[in-house]
C-alpha cells in the first residue's frame, strides 16, 4: 500500500506541475500533506515536516549565502573575462550560443557546486537568450544536463556517497569512469549543437549591430553596454534579472537602465576592478576550503559572502543595495527548499521511500544478478530523479552492492554504475539548486521539467551504455 501511495504521490506531483495546475511550492507542501492523511499518519504530519526542514536547513542556508557571494562576484566583474570569451565565441548565432552555454555551464561545474554554476552560466547568457528572442528552456535544460555531467566529479557529491557508502576509495569509482563521462559530456555537446540548429533556423543568423539596430528602430535605447542595450517588450523589468540593480529601474549612478544586459555592462557601477585579485583569490580559497572542508559549507558562504561585501562595498548603503538587489533570488530558492522539506520529510517519515525502494529491489528478475552493475545504473536514472542523493547512495546502494556481490558482480562496478544517473538528478525538484537555475531564467518549472526529462535520460543512458562499452561496468 505504501509503494503505490509514493509512487502516487510523486506521479500527482508531476502531472499537476507539468500542466501548470499548481505552483512548485504549493504542490510540494500540499500534495505530501494530502497523501500523509491518506498513509493514516496525518497527526505526525508536524514531525515529519520538521524533520525534514532540520535535513534541509543547511542546504538552504547555503544556497542563500552562495547566491549572495557568487551575486556580489558578478556584481564586481570577478566573471567577466570568461563571460567575455564566451561571449565572443558566440556572437550573435543561436547555435554558437547554445553550445557556449554548454560550455561555460560545465568549466564552472569544476567546482562542484551546482547552484555555483547556475548563477553565473544564467547570469552571463540570460540576456543573449533575452535577446533573440531564444528558448529559454534551452539555456536550462543544457544547462542542467551539462552540470549533471560534472557533478560526478568526486567533490561533487554523488561519487564521495558511493564510496562512502560501500567503503571504496572515491578515486576507484571515477578514475575508471572518465572515459565514458566524457562520452557523456560530448553527447550533451552535439545535442546543444542540434538544439542551436534548431533555434538559428527558427530565428536566423545575426549579428549583435543588426540586433542593436532592430532595437533601435522599435524602440529609445538608452545604455549601451557590452554586447547589447536595453531589450524590446516582454523582458523582465528592472531589478528583477540575474544581476539586477535596486527596483526603482535606475544604477547606482542614477542612470535608467531599462532591461539592459547588467551582468555585462562594462561601465557599470557596481565594478570593482581593483580588487579584482583580492575576490579572484578569495574565490579560490573558497572553494579550496569547500574541496578540503575545512569548515562546513554554510559556514564558509556565510562568512565568505560578509567579508566579500565588507571589502567590495564598505559603505552601508551600498551592502543593503547588494543585499536587495539579490533578495528575490534568495527568497525563491530558500522558500522553494523548505517546500521541498515538507515532500521529503513525508516520503521518508511515512516509510513511503523506503517500500518503494525495496518494491524495486524485490522485482528484479534473478537472471539479472551476473548484470547487477548495469541494473544499478539502469535504477539510478529514475530513483536519484524522486528521491535525494543521500536517500538512493545510503538507502538503496548498499543493497543492490551486496545483491550483485551474491552473484560474483564486484561493489566498484555496482558504485560506477551508480553514478550515471546524474545528468537527469540534477533536474530533480528535490534538487535545490534547480530552482536558483529556473528561477533566475524566469522558466517555470513544469516547462523546464518537459523539455528537459527526455534527453536527461538520454545523457544518462549514454554514459551507461559508454561504461559497458569502455568495459568499467
Amino acid at each position: 500500500m505504501l509503494t503505490l501511495l509514493g509512487f502516487a504521490m510523486i506521479a500527482t506531483f508531476l502531472v499537476l506541475i507539468m500542466l501548470k495546475k499548481m505552483s512548485p511550492i504549493a504542490a510540494l507542501v500540499l500534495i505530501p500533506a494530502l497523501f500523509c492523511v491518506f498513509v493514516g499518519k496525518g497527526a505526525r504530519l508536524g514531525d515529519y515536516v520538521l524533520d525534514g526542514v532540520t535535513g534541509l536547513a543547511p542546504t538552504a542556508a547555503m544556497l542563500m549565502f552562495a547566491i549572495v557571494y557568487f551575486g556580489v562576484m558578478i556584481d564586481v566583474g570577478l566573471f567577466d573575462p570568461v563571460v567575455r570569451g564566451i561571449l565572443k565565441f558566440c556572437r550573435a548565432d543561436p547555435l554558437r550560443i547554445v553550445v557556449g552555454t554548454a560550455v561555460l555551464a560545465a568549466i564552472v561545474s569544476l567546482d562542484g557546486d551546482g547552484s555555483t554554476t547556475f548563477m553565473i552560466t544564467v547570469s552571463a547568457m540570460y540576456p543573449l537568450y533575452k535577446r533573440l528572442k531564444m528558448s529559454l528552456v534551452v539555456m536550462t535544460g543544457v544547462a542542467a544536463m551539462a552540470n549533471g555531467v560534472m557533478n560526478t566529479l568526486p567533490w561533487g557529491g554523488p561519487t564521495a556517497r558511493a564510496a562512502t557508502a560501500l567503503k571504496l576509495d572515491a578515486s576507484d569509482i571515477f578514475v575508471p569512469m572518465i572515459p565514458a563521462l566524457a562520452m557523456g559530456l560530448l553527447f550533451v555537446l552535439a545535442l546543444s549543437y542540434v538544439l542551436g540548429r534548431r533555434e538559428r533556423r527558427r530565428l536566423g543568423v545575426l549579428t549583435l549591430d543588426d540586433v542593436l539596430v532592430e532595437e533601435t528602430e522599435k524602440e529609445p535605447v538608452t545604455e549601451t553596454v557590452l554586447v547589447g542595450a536595453g531589450s524590446g517588450a516582454g523582458g523582465p523589468a528592472a531589478g528583477s534579472g540575474p544581476g539586477a540593480h535596486p527596483a526603482d529601474g535606475s544604477d547606482e549612478s542614477g542612470q535608467p537602465e531599462g532591461d539592459a544586459f547588467q551582468g555585462l555592462d562594462p561601465h557599470r557601477a557596481t565594478l570593482r576592478p581593483r580588487l579584482y585579485w583580492f575576490n579572484a583569490v578569495l574565490t579560490v580559497a573558497l572553494l579550496a576550503a569547500m574541496i578540503m572542508e575545512w569548515l562546513p559549507i554554510p559556514v564558509l558562504f556565510l562568512l565568505g559572502a560578509a567579508l566579500a561585501l565588507t571589502v567590495n562595498y564598505p559603505h552601508m548603503p551600498d551592502q543593503k543595495a547588494r543585499i536587495a538587489a539579490h533578495a528575490e533570488n534568495v527568497l525563491n530558492v530558500s522558500g522553494m527548499v523548505f517546500a521541498a522539506a515538507v515532500f521529503t520529510g513525508v516520503l521518508q517519515g511515512t516509510g513511503m521511500v523506503d517500500h518503494m525502494a525495496t518494491w524495486l529491489v524485490d522485482n528484479i528478475p534473478a537472471g539479472l544478478g551476473p548484470h547487477m552493475a548495469v541494473v544499478t545504473g539502469v535504477l539510478s536514472i529514475p530513483l536519484t530523479y524522486f528521491m535525494s542523493n543521500d536517500g538512493f547512495y545510503f538507502g538503496i546502494l548498499p543493497v543492490l552492492a551486496e545483491a550483485g556481490q551474491a552473484h560474483g558482480v564486484p561493489a566498484v562496478e555496482v558504485a560506477r554504475a551508480s553514478i550515471v544517473g546524474q545528468p537527469l538528478h540534477m533536474s530533480s525538484p528535490l534538487v535545490p539548486a534547480v530552482y536558483v537555475l529556473v528561477g533566475m531564467a524566469k522558466v517555470e518549472f513544469g516547462d523546464h521539467t518537459r523539455f528537459v526529462v527526455k534527453w536527461a535520460a538520454l545523457t544518462s543512458l549514454v554514459v551507461l551504455g559508454a561504461a559497458v562499452l569502455f568495459g568499467t561496468v
